[in-house]
């Protein structure tokens, strides 16, 4: 692990708001990290209020957008909402087809098939438009480079309204609007919503035409914070103010779907990891096991008895999802050290019966073991399909740019991508990824780092802090769980290993004359050596409260320790 310590903010900046705010400096300097330097900015970053979020006439085409919807219900037109496969589509899908159903009947919901017709817009579901009499199709997290479909549809007499959060091309799809705040011409004062983030900027605006406020759909950001916590979009802004009170709807009165989820696990209250490690990998999990429909049943359903079904149906493909990932990762894993690819600077492997739904998460499975670029094929019709992804500071996306020349088409971002090519390019697209990557990517960058905000000792560790971290939540990228360095650290002697193979490490750690603290570190039992005998360490690590029987201490999380 490469441990860097965030630089420090000007002091003078740090000074002011520390007092403006009545907090210690290094409170302070968290939040100055955070881009918050003034009092004003910092009450609305600690009481997140839905007066925050923006007029959603401020974005490009909303004006044109709701016409068209308006003039739809006004004819009695079809609808047809359409969304992608992933949490963000089938949550986005949800709520804009839910929300219409509200005051009108004629709305149905699409979600492409995975396998059959891919990401995004598909020929086939606008053919299902024409055959089912649509001539307005809303558009959820994709469409933005989806040109030739929205011309398709358009020769059909079917309309389009589009609401992405991707990066357009050059040219923008011949749609009757398209809400997309990263276009260059639209003013927009937030662009990191994502689409279910957008689908509901879009009810915020139809609301408007009904007298409904903000408040009259807050029933909504249940769905909203899954799909931001899923999209792993920055927890700033609206983004912030959105998951803020969606979590308050998770935890109060979500939806039959989602209630029906939390109901099997037996947890009374959910913070934003719960949803990223819970929630969204089983509503993610149909659209990669089975299809992207069964999400969109559960989370639209209103009966709890036929949701709690839906549960645990999707349940089984998690479990399912569950086990095919860890098999593939094994027989990864082992191809790896049989090729002997252990020392390169990539991972690329292939196994045509691989389940193409999971091939993404085995890549991030392997960045733990073998930490550097790394791309997963599997056998799909007639040709190879994989999911790549990345390791902190490398843009895997251009290095796949670079070797177009082998790939039959391609895309994605900086961290994640897809990908297919023929057969008989296979091996020269690896050889020509692994030469990219050798020749581009800095030799610190495959080495995992940890970012520490801040040098603290144990005695700075108090309830007030706790307290004022506590209202630091949610936490998501741009807002990142504080992370913590203390030196001098001991172990009292209670350190001992956990797990079933002793990965695992449990300590009581003091520093110089403070008070003890527990301490817990996942993965780490092979350092334990570090602590024993009372020798001193040094400790990075995240300020955690264990609830057990009833009781809550203060429990250090450690992501890291050195002699």
């Amino acid at each position: 692990m490469r441990w860097t310590l965030k630089p420090k903010p000007p002091q003078e900046t740090v000074t002011a708001l520390a007092k403006a705010l009545n907090v210690e400096e290094f409170v302070a300097t968290l939040l100055v990290q955070r881009g918050i330097t003034t009092f004003e900015e910092a009450k609305a970053f600690f009481r997140p209020s839905l007066e925050h979020l923006h007029d959603p006439y401020l974005m490009k085409d909303m004006d044109k957008a709701i016409a068209r919807i308006e003039n739809a219900i006004s004819a009695n037109e079809n609808i047809l909402v359409f969304g992608d496969y992933d949490v963000d589509g089938t949550t986005a899908v949800s709520l804009v087809s839910s929300y219409l159903r509200s005051f009108y009947p004629n709305v149905a919901t699409y979600i492409p098939d995975r396998y059959d017709e891919g990401y995004g817009v598909s020929f086939k579901g606008i053919d299902f438009a024409e055959d089912n009499d649509f001539t307005l199709i809303i558009a959820l997290d994709c469409g933005i480079k989806s040109i030739d479909h929205v011309a398709y549809a358009k020769n059909k007499g079917i309309d389009f309204v589009i609401c992405d959060h991707h990066r357009p091309g050059d040219t923008l799809p011949d749609a009757v609007a398209i809400l997309d705040p990263k276009r260059d011409d639209c003013s927009y004062p937030y662009d990191e919503l994502c689409g279910c983030g957008i689908g509901f900027k879009l009810i915020q605006a139809l609301g408007a035409n009904r007298n409904q406020t903000v408040t009259d759909l807050t029933e909504y950001l249940d769905l909203v914070a899954a799909a931001i916590a899923a999209d792993i979009v920055p927890m700033t802004g609206e983004n912030r103010v959105l998951a803020h009170f969606g979590l308050q709807v998770i935890n109060s009165n979500p939806r039959p779907g989602i209630k029906a989820i939390i109901h099997q696990l037996k947890k009374q209250t959910l913070d934003i990891t719960d949803v990223v490690f819970i929630i969204a990998p089983r509503i993610n999990a149909a659209g990669r096991i089975k299809h992207g429909n069964h999400a969109v049943e559960l989370l639209t359903e209103f009966d709890f008895e036929q949701a709690q079904q839906f549960a645990s149906e999707i349940e089984a493909y998690n479990a399912e999802r569950k086990d095919l990932d860890k098999y593939i990762t094994k027989e990864a894993l082992q191809q790896i050290i049989e090729n002997d690819e252990t020392e390169r600077f990539t991972t690329v492997v292939y196994q045509e019966d691989w389940h193409k739904g999971v091939i993404g998460i085995v890549a991030s499975r392997l960045i733990e073991t073998y930490y550097r670029p790394t791309l997963v094929f599997t056998k799909s019709g007639d040709k190879y399909a994989a999911s790549a992804r990345s390791v902190k500071g490398f843009d895997v996306y251009n290095a796949l740019e670079s070797c177009a020349e082998h790939l039959e088409q391609f895309g994605g971002h900086m961290y994640a991508a897809g990908m297919t090519l023929k057969e008989e390019n296979y091996e020269l697209f690896k050889n020509a990824f692994e030469n990219e990557v050798k020749q581009t990517i800095p030799p610190e960058l495959l080495i995992p780092e940890i970012t520490i905000d801040s040098e603290i000792d144990f005695n700075d560790i108090t309830p007030k802090l706790i307290r004022i971290l506590k209202q630091f939540e949610p936490f998501g990228p741009q807002n990142m769980t504080p992370v913590f360095l203390t030196k001098n650290v001991k172990d009292t002697g209670y350190g001992k290993p956990m797990g079933k193979e002793d990965e695992h490490i449990r300590l009581f750690v003091k520093q110089n004359h403070s008070a003890g603290v527990a301490a817990i570190g996942f993965n780490l039992g092979a350092k334990l050596e570090i602590t024993s005998h009372q020798k001193t360490f040094q400790a990075v690590y995240c300020i955690d409260e264990n609830e057990w029987n009833g009781s809550v201490t203060t429990q250090l999380r450690l992501k890291d320790i050195k002699a």
